[in-house]
């Protein structure tokens, strides 16, 4: 990974554009090819992004450094950066990703067995379904033959959204399974994460995980 804070201009030329001012902000560059542009603050979220694949090139005008990021799409982020206050590079290894608690690898076990939780006629394609940024935890087909990447989680917040949203970007991308829909599936989805699932065409299912393990009989129920 490479860290470059610098004062900068940021022109995003695709299909729309975007112009961020000359501030100072922190650019990643990470061993995928993605490189992200970051300010003090919104947390985690980039201002401006252009995820993987795609190809750097850097070349140098008068005195400024010009950096352009191109995807396979010709969208271009250019980056002209005037002054540079950091520039380092590490290498991190092979991370082992995110190990999921008991309850939701479980979930995903059970809901891998069960696709017909999300609607009649659907089908396991793969778990664990691979990407440039990690596994989707399903991906299936739908009744209509539609491919639709599954992200589980137990409790469903904003972050596990944004998490599917960037699978749906890259799988997208891929000529042979797009397009792409997908569902938010976990125990307990929090309100905000799901005005914003459905504000991006994710559906929401909330999965009860007892009676996925068969210890909920609706027979036996009062109500």
């Amino acid at each position: 990974m490479r860290l470059l804070v610098a004062t900068c201009t940021v022109d995003y030329v695709g299909r729309l554009t975007a112009h961020l001012p000359e501030a100072t902000r922190l650019i990643l560059f990470k061993a995928d090819g993605s490189v992200s542009i970051h300010a003090d603050d919104r947390a985690y979220k980039p201002l401006n992004w252009m995820s993987p694949p795609c190809f750097t090139t850097e070349t140098n005008d008068a005195d400024k450094k010009i950096i352009t990021v191109e995807n396979k799409a010709g969208e271009r982020l250019v980056i002209t950066v005037s002054q540079v206050f950091h520039n380092s590079v590490h290498e991190l290894g092979v991370d082992p990703g995110l190990v999921k608690d008991g309850v939701e690898a479980h979930l995903q076990e059970l809901l891998a067995e069960h696709v017909e939780t999300f609607g009649k006629d659907w089908q396991l394609v793969r778990r664990e379904y691979p990407t440039a940024i990690g596994p989707v935890d399903l991906l299936c087909k739908d009744e209509n033959g539609k491919n639709i990447a599954v992200e589980i989680k137990r409790r469903g917040d904003i972050d596990g959204v944004e998490q599917l949203t960037r699978y749906l970007e890259l799988l997208n991308r891929d000529g042979l399974i797009a397009p792409v829909g997908g569902v938010f599936a976990a125990q307990e989805i929090k309100p905000q994460a799901k005005v914003l699932a459905e504000d991006r065409g994710i559906r929401c299912v909330v999965v009860d995980y007892d009676a996925l393990r068969g210890l909920d009989r609706k027979d036996e129920r009062l109500f």
